[in-house]
């Protein structure tokens, strides 16, 4: 694929980006993402075939992007429990925020869609995840700055805490005050005295 092609594959992805946040993932047409990039239907139909392709390549180009924000924020100086910390900050302000992301049409995309468990995202990220917060609490362990008998076990009920709080956000709210007492409680549980 040429450099034009790659700009305008990715004008698409972002567009459509802002589509699904807007109206959710089942509501989406592949219309909807023609007339959003103001783009022929056989233009579009170029790129890619269907909306659940669209979506997949949104959620993929999301996952690099956190990827990057979180990278990009860590000092050379940072602890173990500041990378944590860090880690957990950034996921707060991702269930703060009630507008310009795509929980909601993830959810709907992983709720409507019969996906094959080899093509799930989401398990591969919480996957992900799981084994670098295990690292990191085994770091943290090594170097003194933790204290826990079963990384895996607490790196697990870390994200399953924080998918927990993923849905509460979208359907029965959560404050600010409520995602800071979770993160106290998961610090609190390694040893790790709050800033």
């Amino acid at each position: 694929m040429g450099e034009k092609s790659l700009q305008k594959r990715r004008f698409i992805l972002e567009t459509a980006r802002r589509v699904f946040m807007e109206k959710g993932y089942k509501n989406v047409t592949m219309k909807d993402i023609v007339e959003a990039c103001e783009i022929s239907r056989g233009g579009l139909y170029l790129y890619f075939g269907s909306t659940a392709e669209i979506f997949l390549e949104v959620l993929k180009m999301e996952t690099e992007e956190a990827d990057d924000v979180f990278s990009d924020s860590i000092t050379e100086d940072a602890t173990v429990a500041d990378i944590l910390t860090l880690f957990l900050l950034e996921q707060k302000k991702e269930l703060l925020r009630k507008k310009d992301n795509l929980t909601v049409a993830t959810y709907e995309y992983y709720f409507g869609e019969n996906v094959p468990k080899k093509d799930n995202i989401l398990k591969r990220q919480f996957d992900s995840a799981v084994k670098i917060i295990e690292k990191l609490i085994e770091a943290g362990v090594q170097n003194g700055e933790f204290y826990c008998d079963n990384c895996r076990g607490t790196a697990r009920n870390i994200m399953f805490v924080l998918e927990g709080l993923k849905i509460s956000a979208h359907t029965i709210g959560i404050t600010a005050a409520a995602v800071d007492e979770e993160i106290r409680y998961i610090l609190e549980e390694l040893g790790i005295e709050e800033n």
